[in-house]
């Protein structure tokens, strides 16, 4: 049976980072001193096994299309809900859905769950078992922003994308972070490819290692690339500033359209569903 363990935390010190050298992973493209972290402390489990709505305790919603209507800065064609249509916990997964309907002046609606004021940490293991939706101008994202949003703005605090996706591309995902002078399309990222499979076929593991000068990004324990306040630097001309040493938290959704996958087109099957089948976080 599944079972739900939450131990909210606004900040925790990693007081002891256990690191080696590793050889480098079949397929991953970096050096062979990378580092290598053991969070083996679980501080939240949410397995999804109460129907309804999300858990109130962890999650909470962004609502609308943006807070000047302007598709969350990116675009986006959908209006985010906290209905049901939208987003729903059933048979022990959490469903995102996306429609395609007119709603409050949008042709879309779909879902974007947070846990803001609810559960935030820094460094760590962060990852969910997901099956991704797919079609042209799909992009749903497990992700991560600066818990100091609201008074340091975007990119400012800092954004951690473990998982994005463009369900044309259904076989590549990115891990990125952006910060200040590395954001939007200047994003520092690499793309992981699924050999001879979709991601939108069955269920995968979306994570990332984190802590002090990395971030480490996983898919299904695959260790497909690192990034280091040395990667801000060159890719920034020493202009960049490493912003993640602090308290993040979660984010989970499902947009539609926006500059990043561009709008969905006829051949995009409505309704779309990002099926989650749980959140973990690790400390040391």
């Amino acid at each position: 049976m599944k079972y739900i363990q939450i131990k909210t935390i606004q900040s925790v010190a990693l007081v002891c980072l256990g690191v080696m050298a590793m050889s480098v992973i079949s397929g991953c493209e970096t050096d062979e001193t990378q580092t290598v972290a053991t969070f083996t402390n679980l501080v939240l489990e949410e397995n999804f096994d109460t129907d309804g709505a999300p858990n109130e305790q962890i999650w909470g919603f962004d609502i609308g299309n943006g807070p000047g209507g302007d598709g969350w800065g990116n675009q986006e064609l959908q209006y985010y809900t906290d209905r049901s249509d939208n987003v729903r916990i059933e048979n022990g997964v959490l469903l995102i859905t996306a429609r395609e309907e007119s709603f409050e002046g949008s042709q879309y609606t779909s879902a974007r769950l947070i846990t803001k004021d609810k559960f935030e940490q820094q460094y760590g293991r962060f990852e969910a078992r997901i099956r991704l939706p797919f079609g042209q101008g799909i992009w749903p994202a497990f992700w991560m922003l600066g818990a100091d949003i609201d008074e340091n703005p975007w990119p400012g605090a800092g954004e951690i994308d473990i998982m994005e996706y463009r369900g044309q591309d259904p076989s590549i995902l990115i891990g990125s972070v952006h910060g200040p002078r590395y954001s939007g399309g200047d994003a520092i990222s690499k793309e992981f490819t699924l050999e001879n499979d979709r991601f939108d076929t069955g269920f995968h593991i979306f994570g990332i290692e984190w802590g002090p000068n990395f971030v480490n990004f996983y898919v299904d324990d695959v260790l497909y690339n690192q990034i280091t306040p040395e990667d801000v630097d060159e890719e920034t001309d020493g202009e960049g500033v490493w912003v993640f040493d602090k308290p993040f938290f979660i984010l989970m959704n499902l947009a539609v359209g926006g500059t990043f996958v561009g709008s969905p087109n006829a051949e995009t099957e409505f309704p779309q569903t990002m099926i989650v089948d749980y959140v973990r976080v690790y400390e040391n």
